[in-house]
């Protein structure tokens, strides 16, 4: 983007606080603009048609929400919930529709992400087509450590429910309880209530892996 541009994007701009639980937008809305994550992390996520949330994705710091919706001109097919504190940035409709036709580098910019994010989408359904539920969980336990860290105390600093870890590879909340325990039995991971701490990630690499 150009200098003006930015300041057109910086001026529309609005900065929200989302509190934890709280939804920014939901499957079906219309959305009039796009969110940009400045702090915390939101869980993008489908109803499927027996009431079950399945979770598509974790947005974090610097991602966009909303961006497919708005250029296409549809409805959200995913809400968006806050799974801690977040802060995150709304900007209008108007003024990405509008330097989308002005400015084709931008466009380019937002072609490619939205291509990325199709990548995304079919690792996620080869994932649930070719490994089991076991390499799954593992797989998400490792994703969490990459993509969030841990804290001071080599805990997962990502804490999320039994449920939405069922939800993220599309088990049923007492599969994920039961596999979990397996993995804490087998000490290939420590828990204190909802925080997870992974003590052998080579293992549950090779898990991954089929070794």
């Amino acid at each position: 983007m150009s200098k003006e541009e930015l300041k057109a994007v910086s001026d529309s701009k609005v900065t929200k606080q989302v509190k934890k639980g709280e939804m920014i937008f939901d499957e079906g809305e219309k959305l009039n603009g796009v969110y940009c994550v400045r702090g915390g992390v939101s869980k993008l996520s489908k109803l499927s048609p027996n009431g079950k949330d399945q979770i598509v994705k974790l947005a974090s710091k610097g991602e966009v929400l909303g961006q497919r919706s708005v250029i296409a001109e549809e409805s959200s097919n995913l809400s968006a919930t806050a799974i801690n504190d977040m802060e995150v940035c709304f900007i209008p409709k108007e003024i990405i529709v509008s330097t989308l036709h002005k400015n084709p580098d931008f466009t380019y910019e937002v072609l490619r992400h939205m291509a990325h994010d199709l990548k995304e989408a079919d690792d996620v359904i080869v994932n649930m087509s070719q490994k089991s539920v076991k390499q799954r969980i593992a797989e998400a336990l490792l994703y969490m450590k990459t993509h969030f860290g841990e804290d001071k105390e080599g805990y997962l600093a990502l804490v999320l429910s039994r449920e939405d870890i069922a939800n993220v590879v599309g088990t049923a909340t007492e599969s994920c309880i039961r596999i979990l325990s397996e993995f804490r039995k087998e000490k290939l991971i420590r828990t204190t209530g909802k925080r997870m701490a992974i003590l052998e990630e080579r293992k549950l690499q090779d898990l991954v892996d089929g070794f």
